[in-house]
């Protein structure tokens, strides 16, 4: 696994998680009916698809910048592993509804798990990127 694959697995994420904040806001009973609503389950999927294997992703991308960092960040690539896996359970719980209404939209945004991956996605981004040359 790449740094590439990371940023594009933190991209889509980052990306769902504001086109929930915006599906949220819309007050609908139902994702049905085209518009937003159709959107709402590619970016489901896309999200799913980016946190299915994050923790090792994120794990595999340390590792080619350092072999030291996964050593060093055992504790919190194993959280952003678990954190993951639970924010993917809680996506796929809202998934496997026939109808995916603003309010269960907003309650998964308000998820801690959810919160707790986005931190941690934060936290690894920043971590992971490129040492900045000394001018």
């Amino acid at each position: 696994m790449s740094s590439d694959d990371l940023r594009q697995r933190i991209e889509a994420i980052e990306t769902g998680y504001e086109f929930m904040l915006a599906y949220a806001a819309q007050g609908r009973q139902t994702d049905q009916g085209g518009g937003s609503g159709s959107k709402l389950r590619e970016h489901l999927n896309g999200m799913a698809a980016a946190l299915d294997g994050l923790g090792s992703a994120a794990t595999a991308a340390a590792a080619a910048i350092d072999g030291d960092l996964p050593i060093a960040g055992h504790a919190f690539f194993a959280a952003v592993d678990t954190d993951a896996r639970v924010a993917l359970s809680a996506l796929r719980l809202v998934q496997a509804r026939a109808d995916i209404s603003s309010q269960l939209i907003d309650n998964l945004n308000a998820s801690i798990h959810l919160r707790a991956l986005l931190t941690d996605l934060f936290v690894v981004d920043e971590a992971l990127r490129p040492a900045k040359a000394q001018a």
